[in-house]
This record gives structure tokens, C-alpha cells and sequence, in this order.
């Protein structure tokens, strides 16, 4: 970010009522341009609306309408090129623009603020922004959903434990097991379209808390810019962050999601474990250790999920205590805002392609659902269907679970003379109940991971994401 001293001195836009220039100190401390240039190119989107609704209304001609558009057009294309000059002395990206555009087309380039204030302006580019990430990011979400869904359409036969309390539970398909994050991606892109119908209302016109006195257009300025419909209330309009906050939460649950598989991808590549392995590409070696292979992608993702979490936080805090209606605080808005989502984008981004990159031992994950006593629940209901209360069967398999220990096997492993000691229920075809495959095959219905329904859900997700996904107006 450039500084040009020699515009320090330079007259503020506002500075009539004042009698000494700001210190420099304050200059620095209150400019937000180091970070909100980057609103420019909407900046420059909602200015071009407006001084077309302008025109239209007859507020200014339609020659400075033409000058307006051809100068904006000229500074565009000078930011799109690194050719523009930023001057923190400007304060904004708002300020900086309209200055160039003074200097290029004259008084039209000063008639462009009319009816409205830079309350409303950030307010309209702060939504243009956020609208077009949450598109990118829905269409981000996609891609890894249809990596998740490739990855367990690959290994819809493989077997694995399925943990609660990180303890041996129950067989599950390992597609099953990946078609759980489909589901709250699934529910992630639904809160994401709905937080946008909130995101995409035009603020401007609202001016700086009460509206205007010209005879301006808002159902225009909307329709130019594409929002759905417009802010209702001035003092709402321009104060309020709650859709900001609303996507950060959004975001924040997201990566939360993703923190969560990042876990499991993490204990699965551990040797103890052994299920995956993650491409070479996605991790790094130790500068002490020869042998070492550290998942730092899904680290990472952990440990920038807290930092996505802290940003929700952060706007919260800004909003819980300012009265109506715009306050300086709102500046800080921007920073946590902008870095969720640039976090959210690479996290999304990175992850698609990593899943694409795993490989998995599934004999390794058969082993290890054959330990533990994988099986012991389809046991009790084995026990249940033979007209054994609930829970006298439940003790009945506890007590066998605790002879296989004894032996030193699994549950699975015992011989029918022995299982029988335990109830003269128990009679030959318990050996298929006891089997990793039985005990899939025997949930099934819709939810279970039993393998029809499983290729059921994975039929369904894949529709939805090709024919039946929502994409944004």
C-alpha cells in the first residue's frame, strides 16, 4: 500500500467543520484502506447503479452519468492492472476512488455522492463482496462433496470399525462412514443459500441513518445490482453487521465440520491405525526424523478452524454494544470477515483435492473392526429375537464379552459350545449374526449402513448435487 506524503495535507472531504488538520497518528490508526481496498471492484459496482438511477431520475445529467461511467470504467481497469495509487491520507477505498475520479472527469466526479453517504456505500459493497464468496464458496463445498462422494464410491465394500467414545462400537461401510460429512456439507450449502437471501438486500439509499430528501429509486438501484430486495429500515440498513455475523457462523461451522474429519484422516494415517495414507504432496517430512510423514494439511485445518471460530467472536463483541445508528467500530467488520473467508476458500480448496489423493487399506480396516467386539450388540438383538427381554440380553452379552477377554479373542471368535453356556437361546445361525458382514447387512434401512441403502444414499446424493442443488439466483 502506497502513502503519498505529499497528500497528507490534502482538505478532507469532511473536514469543513474542523479547525486543525487530523495528526498523523490518528490518520493511521483510523484508515481502513490498507485492508478495504480490496471492496474496490464493488466499490465501483454499486457507484456505476447509482449514477445510473441518478441520471435516470433526473438528480444529476445524463453527460455527468457518462463521465461518471467512463471514468469508474478507467479506474477499474487501473486496479485490475496494479497501476492505481492508494493513499492511506484518503482514509477508504471509497474516498481514494472518488478522488481519482475528480481528478479524471472534474465536478461530475463530485456530483457522484449525491444522495448517499459512505454509511450506505460500505454497507452495499460489504454485501456485494460477501454475496459473491458465499457463490464461490457453494460452488467450492460442491467440488469437495462430489470428492467425498468419487472417494465412497470407490470403497463401498469396505469394512470398518465404527467408534463411539473413540472405542470400537460397531461395523460400519467406510463409504457410510464418509457419506456422515456429505450429509453436513449438505446442510452447511443449505444455511449458506439462506444466509444469502438475508445478505443479498441493497442497503444504499439509506444514506446515513435516515434516508434522503432526493427523489431517488431503490427498487432500481436492486434490480441493477441483482439483490432480491432492499433494506427496509435507514438506521437497520447501515448499522447492522448481523449478516456478516450470520455467514461467519455459517463458516465457522463449516470448518468445524471439516476440523472433525481432519481428526479422523489424521488417527487414521497414524501407523497404530493404518487405514490411509495421505499423497506425499499433502504433507511434509521432519528436519529430525528421516521416517517421519506429519499430516499438516488436516493440522492445519484444525488449528485455522479456531482462528475462523475467533473471527464470529470477534464480530459479535463488535456488534453486542453500539447504539444505533453507524459507529466507527464497524470498521473493524472487515478484517475477520475477509480473512474467513479467504480461510474457508483455501480450506475448501485444498481439501478436494486431498481427498482425491487418499488411499486405503481396507484390509487394515477389516482387521481392526474384527477386534473390539464389533458385533456384541447384533449378539444382544440375536438374544432379543429369540423372546429375551432387552436388557437381560444385554447383560447376558457383557458377561460374554468379558469370557472372550478372558481367552484373549473377540467375540466373533468363540466356538457355539461356548457361546452357549451363556444362553441355550444361542443356536448355529448366530455365527451369521457375529460376522462383520451380518451385522452390516442386517441395518437396513433408510440411514443404516447396511450396503443397499448405502448405494441408495449414494444415488441420491449424487442426483442432488447434479440435478436437484440449488444454485443461487
Amino acid at each position: 500500500m502506497n502513502s503519498n506524503n505529499s497528500q497528507q495535507n490534502n482538505k478532507k472531504t469532511w473536514s469543513g467543520r474542523f479547525t486543525e488538520p487530523v495528526s498523523e497518528l490518528v490518520e493511521r490508526y483510523t484508515a481502513s484502506v490498507p485492508f478495504d481496498y480490496r471492496l474496490a471492484e464493488y466499490d465501483i459496482q454499486g457507484s456505476l447503479a447509482h449514477a445510473k438511477m441518478l441520471s435516470i431520475q433526473g438528480i444529476i445529467s445524463n453527460s455527468d452519468q457518462v463521465a461518471i461511467e467512463q471514468g469508474l470504467t478507467q479506474i477499474r481497469d487501473e486496479i485490475r492492472n496494479n497501476e492505481f495509487t492508494w493513499q492511506l491520507a484518503l482514509e477508504d477505498v471509497h474516498l481514494n476512488i472518488e478522488k481519482r475520479l475528480t481528478h479524471l472527469i472534474g465536478d461530475a466526479g463530485k456530483r457522484l455522492h449525491t444522495a448517499r453517504s459512505r454509511n450506505d456505500q460500505v454497507a452495499t459493497d460489504i454485501r456485494l463482496f460477501l454475496r459473491a464468496s458465499i457463490d464461490r464458496i457453494l460452488s467450492l463445498i460442491k467440488d469437495l462433496q462430489y470428492a467425498l462422494l468419487n472417494l465412497a464410491e470407490k470403497h463401498i465394500d469396505t469394512v470398518m470399525p465404527g467408534f463411539t467414545h473413540l472405542q470400537v462400537a460397531q461395523p460400519v461401510l467406510f463409504s457410510h462412514h464418509l457419506m456422515a460429512y456429505f450429509a453436513m456439507l449438505k446442510r452447511d450449502t443449505e444455511r449458506l443459500l439462506d444466509c444469502r437471501k438475508r445478505v443479498n438486500l441493497l442497503p444504499l439509499g439509506a444514506a446515513a441513518l435516515a434516508g434522503t430528501s432526493y427523489p431517488i429509486d431503490r427498487h432500481l438501484v436492486a434490480k441493477l445490482l441483482d439483490f432480491e430486495g432492499i433494506c427496509e429500515n435507514s438506521l437497520d440498513a447501515v448499522s447492522d453487521r448481523d449478516f456478516a455475523i450470520e455467514f461467519c457462523a455459517s463458516a465457522a461451522l463449516i470448518m468445524t465440520h471439516l476440523s472433525r474429519l481432519s481428526e479422523e484422516l489424521i488417527l487414521w494415517m497414524n501407523p497404530r491405525f493404518g487405514f490411509i495414507e495421505l499423497a506425499d504432496r499433502f504433507c511434509t517430512g521432519s528436519s529430525i526424523m528421516p521416517q517421519k510423514k506429519n499430516p499438516d494439511v488436516p493440522e492445519l485445518v484444525r488449528g485455522k478452524t479456531g482462528r475462523v471460530n475467533g473471527h464470529l467472536i470477534a464480530l459479535l463483541t463488535l456488534m453486542k454494544g453500539q447504539p444505533l445508528a453507524y459507529n466507527k467500530d464497524n470498521q473493524e467488520d472487515k478484517e475477520p470477515l475477509f480473512d474467513t473467508v479467504d480461510t474457508l476458500i483455501d480450506t475448501l480448496r485444498i481439501y478436494a483435492e486431498m481427498l482425491s489423493g487418499v488411499t486405503v487399506h481396507h484390509n487394515t480396516m477389516r482387521q481392526s473392526a474384527l477386534r473390539g467386539h464389533a458385533t456384541a450388540t447384533d449378539l444382544a438383538d440375536y438374544l432379543v429375537k429369540k423372546d429375551i427381554p432387552f436388557r437381560d440380553a444385554h447383560e447376558i452379552v457383557a458377561k460374554t464379552v468379558q469370557f472372550a477377554e478372558q481367552k484373549g479373542c473377540d467375540l466373533s471368535d468363540l466356538p457355539i459350545h461356548e457361546l452357549q453356556q451363556f444362553s441355550d437361546r444361542i443356536e448355529a445361525d448366530v455365527l451369521t449374526v457375529l460376522t462383520l458382514e451380518g451385522s452390516i447387512k442386517s441395518r437396513n434401512h433408510i440411514g443404516g449402513t447396511a450396503p443397499e441403502q448405502v448405494m441408495a444414499a449414494l444415488q441420491k446424493a449424487r442426483q442432488w448435487l447434479e440435478n436437484e442443488y440449488i444454485q443461487p439466483r
